[in-house]
């Protein structure tokens, strides 16, 4: 069976979009980092499991353990450490907008270091999705509502740019580890990065394990993270790195759309207005016209999507 990679791409949208109603439903339950930390270990475990109990191969070459390592401390290390604090320092509608221009980074890091090749449209869909965001968060933009200080900007831009490299990462393994094994080991290094951070400036022990927290950390960790990244490392065997991360400019209009339906908040003409410039972003970045090209790699992308085994083609991305 062969799935879509836009439609694969969409779905692992709405699954992070779904986290951030369960992170704030047991915030107060557990240390910010230990949270995290926690979140990211059962993901990673849950993965090694299905990865072992289908017999697939631990990664062989060095260069594969590296780019698993960048991938754990980028993405979902300093990811996590980054968006945890900064949210204690920086408003939401800043944090919204900064966090949401790691589209615009990691297109230029696949530029960069993948000879990836965005056409016009496709960098013009990426500047008007992240215009897009920012019309959405405009009404948290309120003055003195919120503190802002550098510290809580450098926070959240650490967190922006660690998840941006981690895209990279998951994008050099995407043809060349099975994505459960690849996905399972960087949520171990990157769990192992974010409970020693929380041992050193947390009390890890202050967990209040309600029946409320237990089911937000098996919500985050399962469908939140195990099976998202599960599923982000198969979308990006298949599209370029720009196509695939403008789908983050819908993680926003997601929620917009939850919290009209379920939790009765207003939506604005503005909000409306930022949340259609978002879809237009995405359909541009992402469409045939983008011309967002990566180099030909002679593996090819994984031809078993849901539990591949290693491939015996020479590595698609040769050390450098």
């Amino acid at each position: 069976m062969s799935v879509p990679p836009r439609l694969l791409a969409v779905v692992v949208m709405a699954l992070w979009a779904m986290c951030y109603p369960l992170i704030a439903l047991a915030l107060d339950d557990a240390p910010h980092l230990t949270f995290a930390a926690l979140r990211a270990a059962l993901g990673g475990a849950t993965l090694m499991a299905v990865a072992l109990a289908t017999g697939v191969s631990w990664p062989a070459a060095g260069r594969q353990w590296r780019w698993i390592l960048v991938a754990g401390v980028g993405m979902t290390g300093i990811g996590y450490f980054g968006m945890f604090h900064g949210a204690e320092f920086v408003a939401p509608g800043l944090a919204t907008v900064m966090s949401n221009g790691q589209p615009l980074i990691a297109g230029l890091l696949a530029t960069a270091f993948l000879g990836e090749r965005t056409g016009a449209t496709g960098w013009s869909g990426l500047v008007i999705g992240f215009v897009g965001v920012a019309v959405i968060a405009l009404p948290s933009f309120r003055p003195g509502a919120d503190a802002t200080d550098l510290i809580g900007l450098a926070y959240v831009l650490l967190a922006t740019t660690g998840v941006a490299v981690g895209h990279i990462a998951i994008k050099r393994l995407a043809e060349d580890v099975a994505p459960v094994m690849a996905m399972g080991l960087q949520l171990a290094v990157g769990a192992f990065l974010l409970a020693g951070l929380a041992i050193a400036i947390e009390d890890p022990t202050r967990i209040d394990w309600t029946g409320r927290f237990v089911l937000a950390l098996l919500g985050l960790a399962l469908p939140g993270t195990a099976l998202a990244f599960w599923l982000w490392q198969i979308t990006l065997a298949r599209l370029a790195v720009s196509q695939a991360v403008a789908f983050s400019f819908i993680v926003p209009v997601i929620g917009l759309t939850v919290g009209w339906a379920f939790f009765e908040e207003t939506v604005t003409t503005l909000t409306i207005a930022g949340a259609v410039l978002s879809v237009i972003g995405v359909w541009l970045a992402t469409g045939q016209g983008s011309r967002a090209e990566a180099p030909a790699t002679p593996g090819g992308a994984w031809r078993e999507p849901w539990f591949p085994r290693p491939s015996k083609q020479p590595p698609a991305f040769p050390d450098r």
